[in-house]
């Protein structure tokens, strides 16, 4: 494989290698400061990020709020205190190496005060700041307030056009780099527009080429692109390096990141990672944010599948083929379904989805008491940790609330993190990942039930495998 040459990202010569953010408690300080000290960029998330007490165990975020007003400040106020805790912790294992970068996403709940929270208190700690998941106008803002670099994270030139425009050609000087994370490969939230066909993924070459083309007419010729997504072994990518059409390029590595000794997962979920197979994980798009994400295929995501799939249409009214009255609960008037629809519903029922609860586009979905009562608990106990939620149709807006129903067919994603992060739970959680995850099982690196250090890991990938 060619040199993999090293490239300057926030302020210093660094392996072109970068740590991918992975939110709640999944990337830390804990494995982005061996990830710096081993000369590439580290990056802990400051999303619903952990403290830790005496033991050095971290502490359950528990919220006492009535309203969801008032548990929206406490978890910005445990959000600006993990952070401060995972850059602390990043810092001090980073033996002064590296550079350390955090990682928020933009449509989290409060992203601002969070981000302005904990660089106020970790000056010197924090080299860069990545940002995606929506479009970040504000960040270069703020970094350049900070005396920060900052790193967007888009999925298409079109994405970074528009940034530009608006806001980041306003703080030029501050922008680091720019981060092409491949919407059909990256695991997490993925940044799928409606015009793309999730089915059938894209070439990412000719994109990042395309995104170049683009740097080069803003003056950007020299700007670092971080390639995010598919990325396993570098000697696949050689085609790429010391390439004139794509320029600086770093690559970044999200979901090679989970299995290594000190990345913080359970060791069920390090251990599920060893059997996944091609195909076991899945864009789908139950996310109450609204955008796509990549998962594991595991019991979680299968239940959502089946909650869609016991659905059915309504009116309010006896009009056409709705002609049949079915009564949603004891009190309110009652709703028209077609003939079809009664004969299947009556079968869900003799399996046991005897509950019937709407959703914002009049249909009904039939799920088990047990399950709707979990989903209406989840729904009332919201924290706002988006800044618009289509499951509990919250919203971080003076009203707190998106105006409409809530999505029955989407889950609180904070909890489901939350208990993936800290518990041996790995079926009834989501489990975030990357399409490339199968490649545990294959790659002789892991031969023989191999966990690796970071900074073996990051020895092995600059060999190119």
């Amino acid at each position: 494989m060619k040199a993999l040459n090293s490239i300057v990202i926030s302020g210093r010569e660094v392996l072109p290698v970068v740590e991918g953010g992975k939110g709640v408690s999944i990337s830390t300080g804990q494995s982005s400061g061996p990830w710096a000290a081993a000369g590439g960029v580290g990056t802990f998330s400051a999303v619903n990020a952990d403290t830790y007490g005496d033991d050095g165990k971290p502490l359950a975020q528990i919220y006492h709020g009535k309203t969801r007003k008032e548990r929206h400040q406490e978890l910005i106020a445990f959000a600006i205190k993990g952070g401060i805790a995972q850059a602390q912790k990043a810092h001090e294992l980073s033996n002064g190496q590296g550079r350390i970068h955090m990682n928020i996403l933009w449509e989290g709940g409060g992203s601002e005060p969070i981000l302005n929270g904990i660089l106020e208190n970790t000056k010197g700690l924090v080299h860069g700041i990545t940002c995606g998941a929506g479009m970040p106008y504000k960040v270069g803002e703020i970094a350049t307030k900070f005396g920060l670099q900052y790193y967007p994270i888009i999925s298409s030139a079109r994405a970074f056009r528009a940034l530009w425009l608006r806001s980041f050609n306003k703080f030029r000087e501050g922008l680091g780099g720019v981060v092409y994370e491949d919407p059909w490969l990256a695991g997490g939230h993925n940044g799928l527009s409606n015009s793309e066909d999730p089915k059938t993924p894209g070439d990412p070459m000719p994109r990042v080429i395309a995104l170049r083309a683009l740097m080069k007419e803003y003056g950007l010729d020299n700007t670092p692109i971080i390639m995010a997504g598919g990325v396993w072994w570098l000697s696949e990518w050689e085609h790429w390096l010391d390439n004139p059409e794509i320029g600086p390029i770093a690559f970044q590595f999200g979901t090679r990141a989970l299995l290594t000794k000190e990345s913080p997962i359970s060791d069920a979920w390090k251990n599920r990672l060893r059997t996944l197979k091609r195909g076991d994980v899945v864009l789908n798009r139950f996310s109450p944010t609204g955008f796509y994400s990549s998962a594991v295929n595991n019991a979680f995501l299968k239940e959502l599948k089946e909650r869609s799939e016991h659905q059915v249409a309504y009116s309010h009214e006896a009009v056409g083929a709705h002609t049949e009255s079915f009564r949603v609960s004891a009190v309110g008037n009652p709703v028209f379904l077609t003939s079809a629809d009664m004969a299947r519903i009556a079968a869900w029922q003799a399996q046991g989805f005897t509950k019937a609860l709407r959703t914002p586009e009049s249909t009904l979905i039939f799920v088990t008491p047990e399950r709707a009562k979990r989903i209406t608990t989840d729904q009332s106990s919201c924290m706002g940790c988006l800044s618009a939620c289509h499951f509990s149709n919250w919203s971080q807006n003076e009203a707190g609330t998106t105006g409409r129903m809530p999505d029955p067919r989407s889950f609180c994603i904070q909890k489901t993190l939350q208990k993936i992060s800290h518990t041996d739970d790995i079926e009834d959680v989501l489990m975030f990942s990357g399409h490339n995850a199968y490649r545990f099982g294959e790659d002789p690196f892991y031969a023989n039930g191999f966990t690796p250090t970071v900074k073996q890991l990051v020895e092995r990938i600059v060999t190119g495998y």
